[in-house]
């Protein structure tokens, strides 16, 4: 991606602004393309995308079938200014919002209908995460930038919130089965209907796949052969990408009220632990979550009132079979069998959150809330055969639960409370200030307090200009603060939070009806970042960032929309004065959605990742680009209520690898899937 590529892009937009007033067919593109003007969560409340007082995207559920998308991963990737990549434990996903990116990525905050599924174990949604299927998502929502002001804790560079189908999303029954590349099968189905009074939605699918089992050239162990003179690393091989999933929803609704219900379960390849590659580890997980919501307007004159009661359980157990942080004979011999460190942990979450909306003051709209959350991690499990200098065990394998000297961690309770107000106030025409304030109190650090600032002005009747400043705040991780007897780095129970501060500047323009256009502009400072230091973990970093997100979309006809976005930005950290690495600079996504007869629609999608640098300290050679193209072909309604589709992932099997940390200890970058192929058929909707 170079300066003639942008350019191009820029002329795309220029020339289509001409060429748009051709065509006006709103009303059927919605019907093609979904509705992706408003969100809700900006304010807690439904508003126009394009005057939202944040930075936003939408993804409907149309997006998601027209790109070929069946992970939450896929269908993200589509958004400016967020990077996708994964760590080498167990493939999770990194969420790389305009170049903040850790290993763990607890800096992103996800929702899910608008509750946190943060695990307080290491700040992320789970160690062994395994994916989110898309057949069951409406619409997900998206904001860059910072959001502790409404949502507190680990909206930090970004909040996802993945909004599931409801009773009136779904309207009867829907079957589907997907099969393809590497042994991969899916199976769901769903309904939504009326259960006595209730309306009633339900969701089961169950899926697997061997994985595309990318070659790795060197691990960790690669370099211990060279100073043992052994021949233990299993390098080159191929990385263990195995997963098998269970999901299960239900949603019920009478009146204000709602009950959901979910399950996950997974068992996924666990790739290397500990920088070796680990070819029969597998970590296993179940995730419990249900909530009671309640929602009124109109509760009372000029009150609109909601409120949430929630509880999530989640148990990463250890790996069956163990995990091998080295492989036989690592270490000159020291270990006959391998290193093995099987750790495992459960926690579960209850909290109660409620707030009310007030119209009553003239031009204002305020908002209030208040609420209460326990997080306890209950129990820790490990079995493994060293101690914390990395010295065999006697007698082998020992299971070191409850016992203080040998487990890496103790079970620990935090108890947090906060408390917010938002006033959206429209204090002349077409300007609206919204300003809003959080306050956080932990029982193990205390608290911290969060502002956010959004100037709105329409400046014409096509152009909106925003102002935004905001500080965000990410809570320490029960492992940072807590963690002992690891070889690598311990907890230290005095560290503080991480913070941000974000200042934007964006223009939406819409140039006629069928060309709609975004620039935004950014940067940000963050204090305080956690990481090891001396082998403890303490608040000794510090990252500055800036750049811009350009995004057009435009319906060159009523059955052809064509849209793209280009990213760039930079960042750097305050310490070394370096990049801070592990981001790309530039990225180009292009899509392009053709519907060319009226149940036959085509579809491509590229993604262009250029310039991306090592960490500070990492002389690892440069991190090489990458472009990837997906096809997808989908026909509609044939055959008594059939749908089908066909998609290619990476059509010209570019070889595209994401860098791995420097922490990790892998010199070998971890491989994307070369070309696949799947095919998938439903009946319903």
């Amino acid at each position: 991606m170079n300066r003639q590529t942008l350019c191009a892009f820029l002329a795309f937009a220029s020339i289509g602004t001409a060429a748009a007033a051709q065509t006006s067919e709103e009303e059927d593109l919605a019907l093609i393309y979904g509705d992706k003007s408003t969100i809700s969560l900006a304010t807690g409340s439904s508003q126009p995308i394009s005057r939202a007082p944040s930075v936003a995207s939408v993804i409907t559920s149309q997006d998601i079938a027209a790109m070929g998308a069946t992970d939450l991963d896929q269908a993200l990737a589509s958004v400016p200014g967020l990077h996708v990549s994964m760590n080498n434990v167990a493939l999770n996903p990194i969420y790389g919002f305009r170049g903040i990116v850790t290993i763990n990525n607890p800096q992103v905050l996800m929702l899910v209908n608008g509750i946190p599924i943060t695990n307080v174990f290491w700040g992320d949604r789970s160690q062994i995460w395994g994916g989110m299927p898309l057949e069951n998502v409406a619409r997900v929502e998206v904001i860059r930038g910072p959001g502790s002001a409404l949502y507190g804790a680990d909206a930090f560079s970004g909040v996802i919130n993945v909004i599931t189908k409801t009773a009136a999303d779904i309207k009867g029954t829907e079957t589907g089965v997907r099969l393809g590349s590497f042994n991969s099968r899916d199976a769901w189905l769903q309904h939504g209907g009326k259960l006595g009074a209730m309306d009633a939605a339900f969701y089961l699918r169950i899926g697997n796949t061997d994985g595309h089992r990318g070659i790795i050239q060197q691990d960790a162990q690669t370099a211990f052969d060279t100073i043992f003179g052994t021949n233990a690393s299993l390098a080159p091989g191929p990385i263990n990408t195995e997963r098998k999933a269970l999901d299960a929803r239900t949603d019920l609704s009478f009146d204000a009220w709602r009950l959901r219900a979910a399950y996950q379960q997974r068992a996924v390849g666990v790739v290397a632990l500990g920088g070796s590659l680990d070819p029969n580890g597998r970590g296993h997980s179940s995730r419990l979550y249900l909530d009671l919501n309640y929602e009124q307007v109109n509760w009372v004159t000029d009150w609109d009132v909601s409120g949430v009661l929630g509880y999530y359980d989640i148990k990463d157990k250890p790996g069956d079979p163990a995990y091998t942080l080295f492989p036989a004979g690592a270490f000159g011999g020291a270990f006959p069998d391998g290193m093995i460190g099987n750790p495992g942990h459960s926690e579960q979450h209850t909290h109660t959150s409620l707030s009310a909306v007030y119209t009553g003051f003239k031009q204002h709209r305020v908002r209030l809330g208040a609420g209460y959350r326990v997080e306890d991690l209950y129990a820790v499990k490990e079995v493994k055969n060293f101690d914390a200098t990395f010295a065999p065990l006697p007698g082998g394998l020992v299971d070191a639960t409850g016992n203080p000297a040998l487990v890496f961690q103790m079970p620990h309770k935090r108890n947090v409370s906060f408390a917010f107000v938002q006033d959206e106030w429209s204090f002349a025409q077409d300007w609206r200030l919204t300003a809003g304030v959080r306050h956080d109190h932990y029982s193990d650090f205390g608290g911290t307090t969060n502002p956010r600032l959004a100037l709105v002005w329409d400046a014409a009747y096509n152009v909106v200009v925003k102002a935004m400043h905001g500080t965000a705040f990410r809570a320490p991780s029960f492992s940072e603060q807590y963690s002992i007897n690891n070889p690598v780095a311990i907890g230290s129970p005095n560290i503080k939070p991480e913070t941000i501060t974000t200042d934007e500047l964006a223009f939406s323009w819409q140039t006629t009806s069928t060309l709609q256009n975004n620039l935004n502009f950014f940067r940000y400072r963050m204090r305080g970042i956690i990481l090891p230091t001396g082998a403890i973990y303490q608040n000794a970093g510090g990252q500055t960032g800036r750049g811009l997100e350009l995004e057009s979309t435009y319906d060159a006809t009523s059955n052809l929309r064509l849209s793209g976005s280009f990213s760039l930005q930079h960042s750097t950290d305050e310490a070394t004065g370096q990049d801070a690495g592990m981001a790309p600079h530039r990225r180009l996504f292009a899509r392009a959605d053709w519907r060319f007869t009226p149940r036959w629609q085509l579809g491509t999608t590229v993604n262009h990742v250029a310039d991306r640098m090592r960490e500070p300290g990492d002389t690892r050679a440069h991190i090489p680009d990458y472009t990837t193209v997906d096809l997808i072909l989908r026909r509609e309604k044939f055959a008594d209520g059939w749908d089908a589709r066909a998609t290619i992932t990476n059509l010209f099997n570019r070889d595209a690898r994401e860098p791995t940390f420097k922490s990790a200890g892998m010199p070998s970058d971890m491989p994307l899937s070369g070309r696949a192929f799947y095919v998938q058929v439903q009946h319903g909707l």
